[in-house]
């Protein structure tokens, strides 16, 4: 699914169960790509589900960082959750019921990359919709919602800003809310565009502003996918 949305110099891998991992990652050069100490510290206390998905979605990470020519090593959260890649790289994992993915690409390639998944299942409540939608999206998310029932559009909102977020925050450092932007959404080429409602920051990396990030949606298998991929130069 990942690698219809992004694609070269971007590698990527997913996987739709856990498989069984054998322990920690020990030091030869064949090692199961389990987990690290640092990461295995991370969830020493974390229920089965909470483990499985954590590891798997590592695995992921690494088989793509191998694809790059970069060795195994631990991926812990820094900052606000956000994965710590190895230098030179920048990339986004996801994980939600059934899937779990990761992609990552080397920064003078690309700038930054925001991935989430959904199950393709409306939103809790109408308490959840109104955090995540803003007024400005409403009116294309009834039109389609009658016109598409097949997409849950209001948790493709929900994984588009998620999506935003991830590709935000490791350039920015900053926070952003699901208010701070507006989706909007083209069913036909499935894309997305996000309006950013903040102050434009100055961007160290290319000297520019940002003011809103275009990305990629498909739903398959009960899924909703979203990926942003902004290019280096």
């Amino acid at each position: 699914m990942i690698g219809a949305l992004l694609t070269s110099p971007i590698e990527s891998a997913e996987s739709f169960d856990d498989p069984a991992f054998d322990g920690p990652v020990s030091g030869g050069a064949n090692a199961t790509p389990a987990l690290f100490p640092e990461e295995e510290a991370l969830i020493a206390r974390a229920v089965e589900k909470r483990r499985r998905e954590f590891t798997t979605v590592r695995a992921c990470a690494r088989t793509a960082l191998g694809r790059l020519g970069v060795a195994p090593g631990p991926i812990v959260p820094g900052q606000r959750g956000a994965p710590q890649w190895p230098s030179g790289i920048v990339g986004s994992m996801t994980h939600c019921a059934g899937y779990r993915a990761a992609a990552v690409a080397r920064s003078a390639d690309i700038l930054t990359i925001g991935l989430d998944a959904e199950p393709n299942a409306p939103l809790p409540n109408d308490g959840v919709r109104e955090l995540v939608t803003r007024p400005e999206e409403h009116g294309w998310l009834a039109r389609l919602s009658a016109e598409r029932p097949d997409v849950c559009w209001d948790r493709l909102v929900f994984s588009a800003k998620e999506s935003v977020y991830k590709a935000w925050f490791p350039l920015t450092r900053l926070w952003l809310d699901f208010q701070d932007a507006v989706v909007e959404v083209d069913p036909a080429e499935q894309t997305f565009r996000a309006r950013l409602l903040t102050p434009d920051p100055l961007l160290a990396a290319t000297g520019n502003r940002l003011s809103g990030f275009e990305g990629r949606w498909l739903v398959r298998d009960g899924l909703i996918v979203t990926a942003i991929a902004v290019p280096g130069h």
